[in-house]
């Protein structure tokens, strides 16, 4: 199974959009996460029309009608695997610990917020960020992640979105 996973989209911002190889990807996979700050309903609504199934949390940024429709954290099954979503991981000093803490039995924990990429393993479960896709801060470069799954076991790929 293909999991493509994408966070801090903040969209729409003026002319800002998806990049093609970002939306190329998303369309591949079986499966796409959104760890937060999609921004607004309409950006989760695209999402969803590109084909693939969409789970996602909501972020700091996020509007109140998004709020309302996805949770603060979520645990996804996907290809045996479990993975936790939260936008917030807290303090980065300790973090990698607390995640696990905070997502018991999960495979894997993705997060955002950061806009840093991160893919990582802890304790056995990979803690994973994708970067932003469009908007970079202090990430080295605009990215995503994809997740291939097989009988739980997760490989992590960052890509490099130009």
């Amino acid at each position: 199974m293909l999991v493509a996973a994408i966070s801090d989209t903040h969209l729409p911002r003026g002319a800002r959009r998806l990049p093609e190889a970002c939306l190329a990807r998303l369309r591949e996979a079986d499966l796409i996460l959104h760890a937060g700050d999609f921004s607004a309903v309409a950006v989760l609504e695209e999402l969803r029309a590109l084909g693939p199934p969409v789970h996602g949390v909501y972020g700091n940024a996020d509007e109140p009608a998004l709020r309302e429709l996805l949770p603060k954290e979520l645990v996804v099954e996907a290809g045996g695997a479990r993975i936790g979503l939260v936008h917030i991981p807290g303090p980065a000093v300790g973090r990698e610990e607390r995640l696990v803490r905070r997502f018991p039995g999960c495979d894997a924990v993705l997060y955002g917020h950061t806009h840093l990429p991160q893919v990582e393993r802890h304790d056995g479960v990979w803690i994973l960020n994708p970067g932003s896709p469009t908007e970079r801060r202090r990430g080295p470069f605009h990215s995503m992640l994809l997740l291939e799954v097989t009988a739980g076991a997760i490989s992590a790929e960052l890509v490099r979105l130009t």
